[in-house]
């Protein structure tokens, strides 16, 4: 249970104000349709973490434990300074020619391939080694940053709630980091 509430408590926080929030918004004015944005998020992050939680667990084995430490409460920090740095809006074609959901689906699974939330799914593999608790944590976190965009953004926007929402998961993640460390 452990590895599900740290998952999703870092995700969730880590994606406030992130590109993929971005992304939502932008794919909410464009299609106008929540549902297939939320079903191509929820897919698009099922498989990306999937994979960035079985490279986790890899490293777990592949790396001496003594080193594993270091490297896992570095990877924390590092993501904690990382946080402080806010996302550009990349914005979304308008000559998409998919729906909702496929076009959600893409751009999110891009998106996301090299962001925080992945090295950070790779980083909590390594930590707590469960595939499973990790996965879903991780996916639970993306819906609970992502699903106030896509239905009420223009109530929560606002730089001054982004800038904190920076602020806090960056402690939080540095926080993990020196955790790991002790």
């Amino acid at each position: 249970m452990d590895a599900f509430l740290s998952s999703t408590l870092l995700v969730a926080l880590g994606e406030i104000g992130d590109k993929t929030q971005l992304l939502s918004l932008a794919l909410v004015c464009r299609f106008r349709k929540p549902w297939p944005i939320l079903a191509g998020v929820v897919v698009a992050t099922l498989v990306n973490h999937g994979l960035s939680v079985w490279f986790g667990d890899w490293l777990a084995d592949a790396i001496p434990a003594d080193w594993l430490t270091w490297i896992l409460g570095g990877s924390f920090i590092a993501l904690g300074l990382w946080m402080l740095i806010p996302d550009k809006d990349e914005g979304v074609d308008e000559s998409v020619r998919f729906g909702p959901f496929l076009t959600s689906l893409i751009l999110f699974f891009i998106a996301e391939i090299g962001d925080k939330t992945q090295v950070a799914t790779v980083a909590l593999a390594v930590r707590f080694q469960e595939f499973w608790p990790v996965l879903l944590g991780t996916t639970a976190g993306m819906i609970a940053a992502n699903l106030p965009v896509i239905w009420v953004a223009h109530r929560l926007a606002g730089e001054r709630f982004e800038t904190w929402a920076h602020r806090i998961s960056a402690a939080l993640f540095i926080a993990f980091g020196v955790w790991a460390l002790i």
